[in-house]
């Protein structure tokens, strides 16, 4: 007689708690316009970019992640012995291996619970809800942190006119629970992996280890991001706009039932025109938090998310529609019920 696999069944999933970091320095644009031969009026009128934050050297990727996942813990009142699973978004940690999120596991005093990181650039932190939902509802976990975090400022040029003044620090953190009813809807995820040229960061470790002078030599060159802005800013505004609608669709809703939309914090300009694209009602609140925290990659979506409550506090337990996107060039978008109010 064959013999037949057992499984576990497990409930829905909402977001529990969001919380964040935030490093100390703000820079504005006037600290960064002279090594890029621009000005503060450009950058605002191509990004929206304001004023971003750096981290220092006192306020890494763990140190950042740790304070935003511990800010999440204690509105989600719980403790981190509650956590059996751990995803870490982000692109920024300097360390092949071991992950980023058994360290976080360290620190926080819980080194037994599943812990591993997720490379999606941009979109991570979409990946990770995603997932964290599938685990709760195959009975695999129960209450699954997730976090985003950068420290981009580590890699990126400051001479480079195209991405210096774009890029930012911080981390955002949520704590995904168990659920009577639906808080997170189906992902809406993939790729166009033919063009996953148009963002890089290079050189590779492989290339630095057989140019082993590289980094001491003129012109020798540390592994930092470059994009062609263009190209990604219309496979932005036009595909991922129908991908947003496309997550919508999977959970049963349209534009019109949304509280609040808070994509991926990449630039004022693809935000505005994904949202027209969407024919988004004026009813609906939409995350700028890119005007004053610039591009924070995998962290951008839990930081807005967080501004967003602190700013709105009455969009507590209501819908709001993520979508993440960037490197690869992947994606991953869905509805989520946003925490109620602690």
């Amino acid at each position: 007689m064959t013999k037949v696999i057992s499984t576990k069944t497990g409930s829905e999933s909402q977001i529990l708690a969001v919380g964040s970091y935030r490093p100390k320095r703000i820079v504005p644009n006037s600290e960064i316009v002279d090594r890029i031969d621009s000005s503060d009026e450009w950058i605002q009128q191509r990004t929206g970019i304001e004023t971003r934050r750096f981290a220092g050297s006192d306020e890494t990727v763990l140190d950042m992640a740790t304070w935003a996942a511990e800010a999440a813990l204690k509105k989600a009142k719980l403790t981190i012995s509650d956590i059996d699973t751990i995803i870490v978004a982000t692109i920024t940690f300097p360390f092949q291996a071991p992950s980023a999120a058994t360290a976080i596991l360290q620190r926080l005093g819980h080194p037994k619970a599943a812990a591993f990181d997720v490379n999606a650039a941009c979109a991570g932190f979409s990946y990770g809800v995603a997932m964290a939902h599938d685990f709760i509802k195959s009975g695999t976990s129960k209450h699954v942190l997730v976090i985003g975090a950068e420290k981009i400022s580590d890699f990126t040029d400051p001479n480079d006119r195209a991405t210096a003044f774009i890029f930012a620090d911080g981390a955002g953190a949520v704590v995904i629970g168990p659920s009577r009813d639906a808080g997170i809807g189906p992902v809406e995820w993939g790729s166009d992996a033919d063009s996953r040229d148009a963002i890089l960061m290079n050189p590779s470790w492989v290339d630095i280890r057989d140019n082993e002078t590289q980094l001491t030599k003129a012109g020798g060159k540390w592994p930092n991001i470059s994009q062609e802005g263009q190209k990604v800013f219309r496979w932005a505004v036009f595909s991922m706009s129908k991908a947003a609608l496309n997550a919508l669709k999977s959970a049963g809703l349209t534009v019109n039932d949304l509280d609040a939309f808070i994509p991926h914090q990449a630039n004022i300009r693809i935000i505005e025109t994904m949202a027209k694209e969407m024919d988004m009602p004026d009813s609906v609140i939409i995350a700028d938090d890119i005007r004053t925290n610039g591009n924070t990659s995998a962290a951008s979506i839990p930081l807005a998310m967080d501004a967003l409550l602190d700013k709105h506090p009455e969009l507590h337990g209501k819908l709001a529609l993520l979508i993440g996107y960037g490197a690869g060039l992947v994606y991953a978008g869905q509805v989520v019920r946003l925490p109620e109010k602690p």
